[in-house]
């Protein structure tokens, strides 16, 4: 006999392969916008800048976005599989990761079309949250017509916990054959950076290879720890086990000129501005985790 939980996920499965949005790109691709980006990130790679200027590939899904205004272009279906998801008690969201495939570089003066699907929707969850369905769509994204590459975003409707899980830990840094070499200078309580040997530039977050010349050898500098916030956040919502928001998260721009986003401590997070000094810390969370802070420093 089918139960009441193997009739709603029927009723949910039965969404898969829909579309949820199609749409065109405000905007064609440009080069104040990829300007922009490359300021905020500190991306300093020639491939994006003059005549033969390419656009950052993480780019993929801003040329996509519509704005406050928002899109008028969501479809019934991904509505009415919002809704179903409300009327069984999951009733919050959370973005919880996103995927890209790059398949051509995008250039100035192209033209941004896109279609969204609903890709899958899990069977019920149990997570720290509270229960619930990650929702997967896939977005197509094609230059002129041509398929440029594929933005998959995954949110958590659920049900929130009635009560947060008792001492729960922050969540564990994805550690990678890429970052792993960070992560044991955190350990040691040292924040180390990659230069590139070919050309010296210095680079974070880590990465493979040079952002400025493509090389692939590397070593690193050790951060002398002290910095300026050159932007911020403060985070009010949702509440999260092992945060107690608001808290403030900032882009620290080290002295070695580098930037990397980590929590402000010792001020409170309506303090926090932009070009406050900042000095380095290591903090341990719990008996495993150990994380790079910075505290503001007094002018």
């Amino acid at each position: 006999m089918e139960t009441r939980a193997d009739d709603a996920q029927a009723r949910l499965a039965a969404y898969e392969g829909l579309p949820a949005a199609t749409g065109t790109g405000r905007d064609p691709v440009n080069l104040p916008m990829i300007r922009h980006w490359c300021e905020a990130m500190g991306d300093t790679s020639p491939a994006y800048r003059g005549p033969g200027a390419i656009a950052p590939p993480t780019m993929l899904q801003a040329w996509t976005m519509a704005g406050l205004s928002g899109h008028g272009d969501r479809s019934g279906p991904y509505g009415e599989l919002l809704r179903i998801l409300d009327d069984l008690g999951c009733t919050a969201v959370v973005a919880t990761d996103c995927e890209q495939e790059y398949l051509r570089p995008l250039r100035p003066g192209d033209t941004i079309t896109f279609d969204t699907v609903i890709e899958s929707v899990s069977g019920r969850k149990a997570t720290r949250l509270g229960t619930g369905h990650f929702v997967t769509t896939r977005t197509d994204i094609r230059a002129d017509g041509v398929l440029a590459g594929t933005h998959r975003f995954r949110i958590l409707k659920y049900a929130p916990a009635r009560t947060p899980a008792p001492q729960a830990k922050r969540p564990r840094p994805v550690v990678n054959r890429d970052n792993a070499g960070f992560w044991r200078g955190v350990a040691e309580h040292r924040l180390l950076i990659q230069r590139c040997t070919g050309c010296g530039t210095l680079r974070h977050p880590w990465l493979p290879g040079c952002n400025a010349c493509g090389g692939p050898g590397w070593d690193t500098v050790e951060a002398s720890g002290e910095g300026t916030v050159h932007s911020y956040v403060v985070m009010h919502h949702p509440p999260f086990p092992a945060f107690d928001p608001p808290y403030a998260v900032a882009l620290v721009q080290l002295a070695e000129g580098v930037r990397m986003v980590s929590n402000v401590i010792g001020v409170p997070y309506d303090k926090v501005r932009i070009g406050m000094p900042v000095r380095l810390e290591f903090t341990a969370y719990d008996e495993e985790l150990t994380l790079p802070v910075f505290r503001g420093v007094a002018a």
